[in-house]
């Protein structure tokens, strides 16, 4: 049928209540997910969808990458720290990005909900996508409680899980918790050193400087998932290039995963024979026309994580000044340019992380890179 016929079937689902992108979410009839609120367009928003969005959605899902550039994995965050959406809420969005074709989605571990757990619960109601965290705190959590998790995860999902973790803030673990900080190179190597057997499901004996473990967990139907670190300075990239999988990175924008993540970590996994990692890079997004807007309202709702040290780093080290200038905003077309040039970096995922605004058309975004999801 023609663009304008489709879209005159068409039908919106609402999202979960809770969604930061709650709002109008355009699907067809055959589409629309179980279990959610269905009205149909006005006539002046169907020919508006019909016109424009259905179009560009259609032709961009049934598009191949041009010769030379490389596929890419792209996600959505489940949500984000400030978000109060309770765990059945976030049950519905996993499904939510399921059926929209994203290929992962992903959530932080902050105060409130364990993450890993909302992970698992989250596993039994979808099939296909990967759940990974962005990321949990290594300090609070010992290496055998943390394998033990993951691996739980790991047997709930069927193996759908990345385990994503980081050394969080010094003012969150020594102010917040009263640990010690200071030596957060060597807490990542013998964590690791340990977190890797254990995942395995070997038997750990193991006497460092901070760590002395000897054990073993054993979770049935468990496979090993892969771990990804938070590391964003020079030596940590180093050290999990020969002992991770892979990195999730947050305020590194392109020229940073240029010029220092990218490169520097894949060294390290070739000197140690290991497989070249993965890159996720969680990216702050909005679909606009007015960039200037966009920009205004992603440096207010990221301004935080511009003053954090590890993250005001990053920016530094990518000659960023601002969270929006390692954003992604834009008109649809500008933002799909800018999003296959992550690929062209060697990035392997990306996790879009919505603001959950109204004046940022959260709705917006969320199709948009729903639909980039699939052209990948």
């Amino acid at each position: 049928r023609s663009a304008r016929t489709q879209a005159s079937a068409c039908q919106v689902t609402l999202a979960p209540k809770r969604a930061p992108w709650s709002g109008l979410v355009a699907k067809s009839a055959g589409e629309r997910a179980a279990g959610g609120r269905v009205g149909v367009l006005g006539h002046a928003a169907t020919q508006a969808l019909g016109r424009a969005r259905f179009c560009f959605f259609r032709i961009l899902a049934s598009r191949a990458p041009a010769p030379g550039v490389k596929r890419k994995r792209i996600g959505v965050m489940l949500s984000m720290p400030g978000d109060m959406t309770d765990v059945s809420g976030l049950i519905a969005r996993a499904q939510q990005a399921e059926a929209a074709g994203f290929k992962s989605t992903w959530l932080p571990q902050v105060s409130g909900v364990d993450a890993m757990m909302t992970l698992a619960l989250a596993g039994r109601e979808t099939n296909t996508i990967e759940l990974g965290t962005s990321v949990v705190p290594t300090y609070p959590r010992h290496p055998t409680v943390m394998a033990g998790q993951a691996l739980t995860v790991q047997a709930a999902s069927n193996g759908r899980f990345a385990l994503g973790i980081g050394l969080s803030h010094k003012i969150a673990i020594e102010n917040g918790l009263g640990l010690d900080y200071s030596k957060p190179i060597k807490h990542t190597r013998e964590y690791l050193t340990i977190l890797n057997t254990l995942l395995a499901q070997e038997r750990v004996e193991f006497a460092g400087d901070l760590y002395r473990v000897n054990s073993q967990i054993v979770v049935t139907g468990a496979t090993k998932p892969p771990v990804l670190v938070a590391a964003l300075g020079p030596d940590m990239l180093k050290l999990c290039g020969k002992l991770a999988d892979g990195t999730v990175t947050w305020m590194g924008g392109l020229n940073y995963l240029r010029d220092v993540a990218v490169p520097t970590m894949t060294a390290a996994a070739l000197e140690a024979g290991r497989p070249s990692p993965r890159f996720v890079a969680m990216v702050p997004v909005l679909v606009t026309n007015d960039v200037a807007k966009g920009r205004e309202i992603i440096n207010e709702t990221f301004k935080v994580y511009g003053q954090l040290p590890s993250y005001r780093a990053a920016l530094d080290r990518g000659g960023a000044a601002t969270p929006a200038d390692v954003a992604i905003i834009g008109s649809e077309e500008e933002v799909e340019t800018q999003v296959r040039a992550y690929a062209n970096v060697g990035v392997t995922d990306l996790a879009a992380a919505i603001p959950a605004r109204a004046d940022a058309n959260p709705e917006a975004a969320y199709e948009v890179f729903a639909a980039l999801a699939k052209s990948f």
